[in-house]
């Protein structure tokens, strides 16, 4: 196989409105050959009946079981199955969208790219989108833990049913998912109706030199030709606070000693990597022309020097961490005696 298959992770809570995603994107795809991985519990697979794939889209069901159950066992095994059709002309794709369960944990299916030697030449993980429903959202993160993974490790959120909801309800939605996600570009849109490239070929696995944090959202209407605006965050409500195990967490500095910051994050990692979903950090690091790229899913990190800095720039070194439970002070006091 020449060039690893692009795979996006599309995960979101039960009802967030992922099938509805992916027959808007069916009906608007140009006939691109195209490979649909599903999970469901039980031995029916509902989802899976409610596409609507024309002959370019191959659609396969794991069943009776969650995927991040069983990502060493029957998922790995389908991705394999599928990559040797794919070789052998059985089966005709070149792309590939993950839907997981809305009660799956995405962690396990996402290292399963990078921890597996074969899926990892193969497989190019691209991103992970995560569906939030403005209408229940609350709810959910209130009663289950894997609504706010879900979210803590997307490269981009889709707010769906946000026309069913007042203001209020709607802008406490956005205030607690950006708090969750600071990184992760957000979008609203309404029936699924979102084009392809918001949401596909994003290269979010790449180590790149951005890492800006969200400060605002997209609105996405079909009805008036895919415009989409732009509308900044809210001043942050004062009438309620969350005790969400998953926050998003900023560490800023100026120029860092490469050695003491290696051993900073190797300590990390070794510590709480269990407990770190995302994080990234573009790093300004003395007598060293070029910022260092770091970024990682728990225990699976990669490293590489980046671009240059200008000669009358700001070297400012910023990590973001996604994580639950982490001892933030601590890390911080760590953090900032990497500094020179």
């Amino acid at each position: 196989m020449n060039q690893a298959v692009s795979v996006t992770l599309l995960t979101g809570f039960l009802g967030s409105g992922k099938t509805t995603l992916l027959n808007y994107f069916l009906a608007h795809n140009g006939n691109e050959p195209v490979a649909i991985l599903e999970n469901e519990f039980g031995a029916v697979n509902i989802d899976g009946a409610l596409l609507k794939g024309g002959e370019n889209v191959n659609v396969v069901e794991l069943s009776n079981g969650c995927v991040c159950c069983s990502v060493r066992g029957e998922f790995t095994a389908a991705l394999r199955e599928m990559l040797a059709k794919r070789a052998a002309g059985q089966l005709k794709f070149e792309r590939l969208i993950v839907e997981t369960t809305g009660l799956a944990d995405p962690a396990p299916i996402v290292q399963t790219f990078f921890v597996d030697d074969y899926l990892r030449e193969a497989l190019r993980l691209d991103a992970v989108i995560a569906l939030a429903d403005a209408e229940h959202i609350s709810r959910q993160l209130d009663e289950h833990a894997v609504a706010a993974a879900q979210l803590g490790f997307a490269d981009r959120i889709l707010l769906t049913k946000a026309d069913r909801v007042d203001d209020e309800t709607k802008q406490l939605a956005l205030e607690r998912i950006h708090r969750i996600n600071n990184k992760a570009d957000l979008f609203e849109i309404v029936n699924g109706e979102c084009p392809a490239d918001h949401w596909l070929d994003l290269n979010a696995f790449e180590l790149t030199d951005s890492i800006e944090m969200s400060a605002g959202f997209r609105v996405i209407r079909a009805d008036l030709n895919h415009l989409v605006s732009f509308q900044p965050f809210r001043k942050p409500s004062a009438k309620r606070s969350w005790d969400d195990a998953i926050q998003a967490h900023v560490f800023d500095a100026g120029m860092l000693d490469v050695k003491k910051i290696g051993a900073f994050m190797e300590s990390c990692i070794a510590r709480f990597g269990n407990d770190m979903l995302r994080y990234k950090g573009v790093l300004a690091i003395a007598d060293h022309p070029q910022r260092l790229i770091v970024q990682g899913v728990h225990k699976v990190v990669g490293f590489d020097y980046g671009s240059a800095w200008h000669p009358d720039e700001s070297r400012v070194s910023r990590l973001v961490i996604i994580g639950r439970y982490l001892p933030i002070d601590e890390l911080r006091q760590q953090f900032a005696a990497t500094t020179i």
